[in-house]
């Protein structure tokens, strides 16, 4: 048997990489620089391989009978990287390596990783929302991180207790995510450990009653003024028009657009339900300029990536949003929502019925069993648009 060689993971300039160690040998030096995209790493003081099937092939079919093949520290790393891979949404599938190496995640148990796992499993079989699904994980994660060897399935509803107190007094986290947190954890002992529900008498802190920032007519005039591209301009068109959530709007499909009916689907929004908009006049001549002037065309996706067929990320429509407020002047402090919450508060000054703008919005009550009301088409075309009373007797230049 010839000389010892270790393979251990190696995170390298944000790249996962597969470090080579070994006793300095001459020898086996010689050996290891005839593989194939090896190079050398003078801060490690090791030779490395890009963290690839192929490249782990090829040094093996080229070593493995030349040298003491040690390989147990990648293969352990391997392992807990494909189980810590399972707990992120499936859009998720393809992560950076830094995301991976910086996961909290690493930091658990044996046991805590496997329930985990678990949990995320649980909520992917119930088929929650990806935003769920890392809200619940995340919110997981942080009690699970100050655990550390004790398992989470030993926890009693006093330790509980005690521990959301600690998060509110000690770590000062808001309301609404002290709410996030119980709802997540209630979830891992009621759903996965199928404990009892009495098993939860953690009082809830009242959330505060916040109402919702948003635009004046002006200031929006000026942000689609202000927004860079054609395409920057429909998508904050199209939010506003349609009072539209960020997800759905990137979520919207070419064939959602119904121009004869003069309506939108916004299929499978939050709670998996489906629900028709109205389309504004102005917002059809806004798309339909967008997409003729676009180069290559959208071929699935209204609104698509850098990739064809696939969606622009929400981040990069929040960003839109960010630079065309910034451009605007507009010195409020809002998100992308404030143009959903405009919508709606702009519907209701005009003296639109409340139930009408709670369909269009796809709002809910999960404390009633009563099935909300849909809006008909005839209903959709009474509703004048803000959007087309906006720019009533204007025009808007391309």
């Amino acid at each position: 048997m010839g000389p010892k060689l270790t393979l251990r993971p190696l995170i390298l300039n944000g790249a996962e990489c597969i470090a080579l160690q070994f006793a300095p040998d001459k020898i086996t030096e010689g050996l290891v620089r005839r593989i194939p995209k090896v190079k050398w790493s003078q801060p490690h003081r090791c030779w490395y391989l890009p963290m690839t099937p192929e490249a782990y092939r090829k040094a093996h079919n080229l070593l493995a009978n030349e040298v003491a093949w040690e390989e147990t520290a990648l293969r352990q790393y391997g392992e807990r990287r494909k189980a810590i891979m399972a707990t992120y949404p499936q859009k998720d599938g393809v992560l950076k390596p830094a995301t991976i190496a910086n996961s909290p995640a690493w930091q658990l148990s044996d046991h805590n990783l496997s329930e985990l796992v678990r949990f995320v499993q649980q909520i992917k079989l119930q088929a929650y929302s990806n935003s769920t699904l890392t809200t619940y994980r995340n919110e997981l994660l942080q009690l699970m991180k100050l655990l550390k060897k004790r398992a989470i399935d030993s926890l009693t509803a006093d330790d509980m207790r005690r521990y959301m107190v600690y998060c509110m007094e000690k770590e000062g986290i808001s309301e609404q995510t002290a709410h996030s947190r119980i709802n997540a954890i209630k979830f891992y002992f009621e759903q996965v450990l199928g404990r009892d529900k009495f098993f939860w008498e953690i009082p809830r802190p009242k959330k505060p009653v916040l109402l919702p920032k948003v635009l004046g007519e002006r200031e929006l005039e000026r942000l689609f003024v202000a927004a860079g591209t054609l395409k920057h301009k429909a998508i904050l068109f199209t939010a506003y028009s349609a009072g539209l959530r960020v997800s759905e709007v990137v979520g919207l499909r070419l064939a959602d657009i119904d121009s004869d009916r003069m309506q939108i689907l916004v299929a499978q929004s939050k709670g998996k339900k489906d629900r028709y908009v109205g389309l504004s006049v102005l917002l059809l001549d806004i798309l339909r300029a967008y997409i003729r002037h676009s180069s290559p065309r959208p071929q699935v996706f209204l609104f698509e990536g850098p990739v064809a067929g696939t969606p622009l990320s929400a981040r990069t429509a929040q960003h839109v949003f960010n630079e065309a407020k910034k451009a605007a002047g507009i010195r409020k402090q809002v998100s992308f929502h404030a143009l959903r919450h405009s919508f709606a508060t702009h519907l209701l000054e005009k003296g639109i019925d409340i139930k009408y703008i709670k369909d269009l919005l796809g709002h809910f009550q999960i404390r009633t069993t009563e099935r909300y009301l849909h809006v008909k088409r005839q209903d959709l075309i009474q509703i004048v648009n803000p959007l087309d009373e906006l720019y009533r007797n204007k025009t808007f230049r391309l």
